[in-house]
């Protein structure tokens, strides 16, 4: 019998039906055989679940394209609206805006059908969800209260439903779940008012009523010791614990190699071998070995830990990683992908015992050409577990004490920075574009509360094993996809010529130009304007833009090239304790190698693979958001005891409501809200990503360095409020610019209104 694989029916859907078919229908056109029905009706569920094929009234089923229909994450906004990001993109790009009345039950992060019903001068699309395909909030983390119903009802989302006084409610602590969920009395799960908990959503809500849920855990004090990660990683749905399942597996695994693991592996046990990682890092996935060949070209050994050998495909470990796909790294602890008994123990690359690699050999020529590659299993014996400080103070400080410690080992350090230097020179002639933008580091105490905010500052250390990563990555790719083998790359596409047109029309502002046409950009155009602003003032405004100007780096089951790169083929192989794709890319090299990439494989890996793509770039996502949301956290609890401290710091942002500006000591990004900037009315330029005041004609602009007072620490919506000093101390001298007009500040997001009595007094005073 054959098995019908998604793009087949996919296909087969385009070429032969017109219009939406029910299932009768769709056998007789496509002439399915009988014995082929159980295969082809699974495949036709497969794809409505994924939102590939649209199931409408009848039964019948249809091409989403066809219909005007999209399939997208939607976000959702305080305000009650929301966006749908589409999984195929918009033809004018962007994603498309959802009005509160047309969200119909869905809730954030849910995964949802939405039809267009509207295109608005401009190119925005506005729609209606017409179906959820995929909850996103079967639990919810939140603050467990008993309230009134005029409490309830001070809430936007109080239209779906009421609560009886006294009656328990969770109010979620991610303010785009816009509905809170009704706790009926003993489900509280011993939770008291005030309480975060983590509630399970029994009821999901209805047009005519709110939901309804029972309280499971009870995290506690929202201030005690590290409930603030465990909020952050409930919120955004971590799996946390590893299953018993699982551990068990791993256990089984043992701790050290036996014999029986070692039989047809090369042999890199006599090389000399080390680990560089960070001084805290307790998993090692990559070592290296080096060596100078006669004709003076370089012999690099990029060895990573072979994961695959022991996570089988299916096997309990499998499918809890596929899962996760990443491991999540908070400034406390990690949550692993893999259990600890893997991550830390039989898989990282400890000194001084056997493990098991996958290898990846380069020949690399004086240009920094890698002429000749060889992908091997191997068995490592890693002679020194190296930090980055260390590695920096023997190459750049040439400290005496570590190089006396280290004696056997500094020339292979000075053989490594010779080839850092050669690969970085080739890398940057071709037109990778590389930012060397400083990165915070939070320093915790015990109990979790940030000590410092810190510059981390990558050393030559960081940026050679960085340089040796990349080649490996990207000789993999080339060798995988020269190979024709179903595997994922690390895609990077080419910028949106929209964003790129505002990019050039913003540097013309300073002078500067891409120096090309806009459809014949390629990836040294920005590299170059990299090195011309090097060092000058306008250096930070332009590489934050150019940043933002960029498309997002995802997983795809086809080789589309790296842009930022200037790659042809890059991929992610270094990483496979912390990444799913890396394993993927791990057993497809093991495929390869032994000859056991059959054409049946081939065809199963092949109809796979892009739904594990777009998994693992959707849990990468989910995984940098929580870090990043953490880490805002405990910045804005740093920043509660500084409230009028004055700061300097750097314009990060520009919008209709104010500017966004990062402190230089703290790292700490805070808003500057345009109502604090009472001097003037100011309007907000969009192309030129600055407020320009009407009268006084001051500009405020991107990148632009501001002296900031701390006006307030919002510790509920987890916001730092700032105000510019010149300004405050303009308006309280009562130094304030001429009023030549009487035009009022429009507000963003709604039409200009007639200031309320409270507003014209204030007016009145400050004139």
């Amino acid at each position: 019998m054959k098995i019908f694989s998604r793009d087949h029916v996919l296909s087969l859907m385009r070429e032969r039906v017109h219009h939406p078919a029910g299932m009768r229908e769709l056998l007789q056109v496509l002439k399915i055989p009988r014995d082929e029905r159980t295969s082809f009706k699974r495949q036709i569920k497969s794809l409505v679940a994924s939102g590939e094929l649209i199931e409408i009234r009848g039964h019948r089923f249809g091409l989403p394209e066809k219909m005007d229909l999209f399939v997208g994450r939607l976000q959702t906004h305080p305000g009650g609206y929301g966006f749908v990001t589409p999984e195929r993109p918009l033809e004018a790009g962007g994603d498309i805006y959802v009005a509160g009345p047309h969200l119909n039950e869905s809730m954030h992060g849910d995964r949802v059908v939405v039809r267009i019903e509207r295109v608005k001068e401009g190119g925005r699309a506005e729609g209606r969800v017409i179906r959820i395909l995929e909850r996103a909030n079967e639990r919810i983390v939140g603050r467990y209260d008993r309230g009134d119903l005029s409490r309830v009802e001070s809430r936007e989302s109080a239209r779906r439903g009421s609560r009886a006084t006294g009656m328990g409610f969770v109010a979620p602590f991610d303010r785009r779940v816009l509905i809170d969920i009704v706790i009926p009395a003993g489900q509280e799960g011993g939770a008291s008012p005030g309480d975060m908990v983590i509630v399970e959503l029994t009821q999901w809500p209805t047009s005519t009523r709110g939901a309804i849920g029972r309280v499971t855990d009870v995290l506690g004090d929202i201030d005690a010791p590290g409930v603030d990660t465990e909020i952050i990683i409930r919120k955004h749905g971590i799996p946390d614990e590893h299953s018993a399942d699982t551990v068990a597996e791993a256990v089984r695994l043992g701790s050290a190699v036996s014999d029986r693991d070692l039989h047809g592996r090369t042999d890199f046990r006599g090389h000399l071998t080390v680990t560089i990682d960070g001084e805290h890092a307790r998993d090692f996935d990559d070592a290296i070995t080096i060596e100078k060949l006669p004709d003076g070209h370089f012999w690099l050994g990029v060895h990573i830990a072979d994961v695959s050998h022991y996570v089988q495909e299916g096997s309990a470990l499998d499918r809890e990683a596929y899962e996760r796909a990443t491991s999540v790294y908070f400034p406390e602890r990690a949550v692993h992908m893999f259990p600890s008994e893997l991550a830390t123990g039989l898989c990282s690359l400890n000194p001084h015992v056997d493990r098991l690699v996958q290898s990846c050999l380069m020949e690399i020529d004086r240009q920094g050409r890698v002429i000749r590659h060889e992908v091997h299993d191997g068995v490592i014996n890693s002679n020194e577990r190296m930090t980055y400080t260390a590695v920096n103070g023997i190459l750049t400080d040439r400290d005496p004490d570590l190089m006396t410690q280290y004696v056997s080992l500094v020339p292979m350090f000075d053989l490594m920075h010779e080839l850092f230097q050669i690969l970085h020179d080739a890398r940057r002639r071709r037109g990778s574009i590389d930012f060397d933008l400083n990165e915070a580091e939070v320093v915790v105490d015990e109990g979790g509360v940030v000590e410092a905010i810190i510059a981390l500052r990558r050393n030559v250390a960081h940026r050679l094993i960085e340089e040796f990563m990349l080649l490996a990555n990207e000789t993999v790719a080339s060798h995988l996809d020269a190979e024709g083998a179903p595997a994922l790359y690390r895609i990077h596409e080419e910028p949106d010529i929209l964003k790129v047109e505002k990019f050039e029309e913003f540097i013309s502002g300073f002078g500067y130009s891409l120096a090309a046409p806009l459809t014949a950009l390629r990836p040294r155009h920005f590299q170059k304007l990299v090195e011309r602003v090097h060092g000058k003032p306008e250096e930070k405004p332009i590489a934050f833009l150019m940043l933002r100007t960029m498309q997002k780096a995802r997983y795809a089951a086809e080789n589309l090239g790296h842009f930022g790169l200037a790659a042809s083929s890059y991929t992610h192989f270094t990483s496979p304790i912390r990444r799913y794709p890396d394993l993927v890319v791990h057993r497809a090299l093991r495929a390869l190698r032994h000859g056991s990439l059959t054409d049946e494989m081939r065809e199963e890996w092949t109809d796979e693979l892009p739904e594990v793509a777009r998994h693992t770039s959707e849990m990468e996502r989910r995984a940098d958001e929580a870090e990043r949301e953490l880490l805002q956290w405990k910045k804005v609890k740093f920043m509660a005891d500084k409230v009028g401290d004055e700061f300097e710091g750097y314009i990060t942002g520009v919008a209709a409501f104010g500017l966004f500006v990062e402190l230089v000591e703290h790292f700490v990004e805070g808003l500057v809200h345009v109502s604090t900037m009472a001097d003037d009315y100011y309007r907000f330029v969009e192309g030129a990503h600055l407020l320009r005041g009407e009268n006084t004609k001051k500009v405020y602009r991107l990148g632009d360095k501001v002296t900031i007072q701390v006006v307030r620490v919002n510790l509920d919506v987890r916001q730092i409020d700032l105000g510019l000093v010149e300004i405050l101390d303009r308006v309280r001298d009562g130094h304030v610019g001429p009023r030549r007009t009487r035009v009022r500040p429009r507000l963003q997001g709604r039409p200009n209104q007639r200031p309320g009595r409270r507003e014209r007094k204030k007016r009145k005073r400050r004139r």
